[in-house]
């Protein structure tokens, strides 16, 4: 057997080196504080280097090496705003909007469990204050550790396009 070669024992899937997973490939691009709130404050649409300063606290040196490595792996982009002298701001790409999600499960989980956590309220545009649900976007049912399995990358047929529901 070789050391990435896992085996199942009882439905739980052991391996005899640490577990390969997109959580923790994640966490090799985002898994660090002043990264995520570099995040945070791109998602409440602070661009400029500065300001990102001013409301992480992170060092400007800190900072500059953590949107350089978001940078480099597709979750920002520069964009050159002043020409004398050059400076930039920094703006989500597509894999950058796509971690708001996780942002607000963030918040909303330190809102919940920790204790001296800021209670900054997100208020959706219907008015109400946001609960974010996971539901699945096949068949909206709500997600929950009962109701999934890990299974290797492309062991399943392709699923077909979501359906909204009423459509």
């Amino acid at each position: 057997m070789s050391e990435r070669e896992l085996t199942v024992d009882q439905g739980q899937v052991a391996a005899s080196g640490p577990r390969a997973c997109p959580i923790a490939a994640s966490l090799g691009v985002l898994g660090e504080r002043w990264t995520l709130l570099a995040l945070r404050e791109l998602n409440y649409g602070v661009h400029r280097f500065d300001e990102i300063v001013r409301n992480t606290g992170a060092t400007r040196d800190l900072l500059a090496v953590r949107l350089r490595k978001l940078e480099k792996a597709g979750v920002i982009e520069k964009r050159r705003y002043s020409q004398h002298p050059p400076r930039f701001e920094y703006h989500l790409t597509g894999a950058g909007e796509e971690l708001r999600p996780v942002l607000l499960s963030l918040a909303q989980w330190g809102q919940k469990w920790v204790a001296d956590a800021p209670s900054d309220t997100f208020v959706h545009e219907c008015g109400y204050e946001l609960d974010a649900l996971y539901i699945c976007a096949h068949c909206w049912e709500p997600v929950t550790r009962q109701s999934l399995t890990a299974r290797p990358a492309g062991s399943l047929p392709e699923a077909p396009d979501p359906v909204l529901p009423g459509c």
